[in-house]
């Protein structure tokens, strides 16, 4: 049993040991993260109506709020990376939904990215809204 244990337990620390060393040493060739990203004034959203499977493509300005159906969609923010970057944009948007004769609930708030449009995705049963780029008009 202890011979047992001592194998086990060497071979974690080898492992242990050897993902240090290549964490320590990184990815050869990765991108440097960008340490601020540009602000622009507006983005490009695309909406889908999930009833009808139609394409909604818009740009919206900072501070403006655009409909789509029952949605009311606030645009607060748009950034993207430099130039010399990988593209990348990212938007903060505020969305409410406005059904009748009810009162308007809030259904998403943060910010949402081009590049990956699940991880920050507004959750709704008729609609989808995503970020396509940010713009400068």
């Amino acid at each position: 049993m202890t011979n047992l244990k001592n194998r086990f337990g060497k071979s974690l620390f080898g492992a242990a040991l050897v993902a240090a060393l290549f964490c320590a040493q990184g990815t050869p060739g990765a991108a440097p993260v960008p340490e601020e990203m540009v602000s622009r004034p507006a983005a490009k959203l695309q909406g889908l109506d999930k009833i009808t499977a139609r394409t909604t493509t818009f740009t919206i300005a900072v501070g403006e709020t655009k409909l789509l159906g029952s949605l009311r969609i606030t645009l607060r923010a748009c950034k993207e990376n430099p130039p010399v970057e990988p593209p990348e944009a990212a938007a903060f948007l505020e969305i409410v939904e406005n059904k009748p004769g009810e009162q308007a609930e809030a259904i998403f708030s943060g910010w949402m990215f081009a590049s990956s449009p699940a991880l920050s995705a507004m959750e709704h049963p008729i609609y989808d809204v995503w970020v396509l780029s940010c713009s400068d008009s």
